[in-house]
């Protein structure tokens, strides 16, 4: 820690990095944190550097079982810097089935799961603050919808982590609420964080309401990125700027930004990619769950 010329203690710079889908892709998942200041042999994390992976660690590559166990060492022996939130693929297997999946995980990797999920280590929202911007992180992203009727329309961004993981075996049903990720033209007005589909339910439930705090998702994007063109109404796709090196998009709506940051791997890897990171004097590598986030 450094002293200012007033003498106050000013806590050393830290690294909060988001990591989008990594859909079963050990070697990515690997190279990136090698990229962040994982040591190359260990795989140890940097002191300075917290981990937010927002879900959708399986399926689709060829090695789930190994980035389950990866991100086990990470919970099991630096737990205050890395934070495991759920997606839609995990949540197969921790509830009742909504969709088939050919090609599943072991016994293990599910108990893996279930037991990360029963234990805390997997929640579904956590926060992240510098000193300018609130980002409240989930898998898919709080729609209007959600953040009225499920959040009580509030403005704090810890809060609404707090409301969204206090959801957990209290109502399940509106967590993992589906809409058209699943049912196509049906959407749901109030549809899950775990579930909203990006450019027909998250990004257009904001056109009319201000964003009370920014937020960054995985799950899907409204740009698809191997066919390089939008999936969205034109009104969005004006909104949102694309990081292509990246494979982020940042829709600037009224009151904040919503930040999409699911690379889009498939049975093959998206090539490139990369985390979203934010960098805050004051930022604390603490759990995001509960009352605590990273700031």
């Amino acid at each position: 820690m450094g002293l200012t010329g007033a003498g106050a203690v000013v806590p050393p710079e830290h690294r909060v990095a988001v990591i989008g889908d990594i859909s079963g892709h050990l070697d990515e998942l690997r190279t990136e944190l090698r990229r962040l200041g994982a040591d190359g042999a260990t795989g140890r994390l940097p002191a300075d550097l917290t981990v937010v992976q927002v879900g959708d660690l399986i399926h689709r590559g060829p090695a789930s079982d190994a980035v389950i166990t990866l991100v086990d060492g990470y919970l099991t022996h630096q737990p205050t810097q890395w934070v495991q939130l759920v997606g839609n693929h995990e949540a197969h297997y921790l509830r009742d089935p909504v969709f088939h999946w050919a090609d599943g995980i072991s016994a293990r990797s599910r108990d893996t799961l279930r037991r990360w999920w029963a234990g805390g280590q997997m929640r579904v929202a956590t926060w992240v603050r510098d000193d300018d911007e609130s980002f409240l992180i989930t898998h898919a992203g709080v729609t209007a919808g959600f953040w009225r009727t499920a959040l009580s329309v509030t403005s704090s961004v810890e809060q609404a982590a707090i409301t969204i993981n206090s959801l957990i075996g209290a109502n399940d049903g509106a967590l993992f609420r589906a809409g058209a990720m699943l049912h196509g033209r049906r959407r749901a007005r109030s549809v899950g964080p775990v579930w909203a589909a990006t450019g027909t339910e998250l990004l257009p439930s904001w056109l009319d309401t201000t964003l009370p705090f920014s937020q960054i998702h995985g799950h899907d994007s409204i740009f698809d990125w191997q066919r390089r063109r939008f999936r969205a109404a034109d009104e969005l796709a004006r909104l949102t700027v694309l990081d292509q090196e990246a494979k982020h998009e940042t829709t600037v709506l009224p009151g904040g930004r919503i930040i999409g940051i699911d690379p889009g791997h498939g049975s093959q890897p998206r090539h490139p990619w990369r985390a979203w990171e934010i960098r805050a004097s004051a930022a604390q590598a603490l759990p995001g769950f509960g009352g605590s986030g990273i700031r």
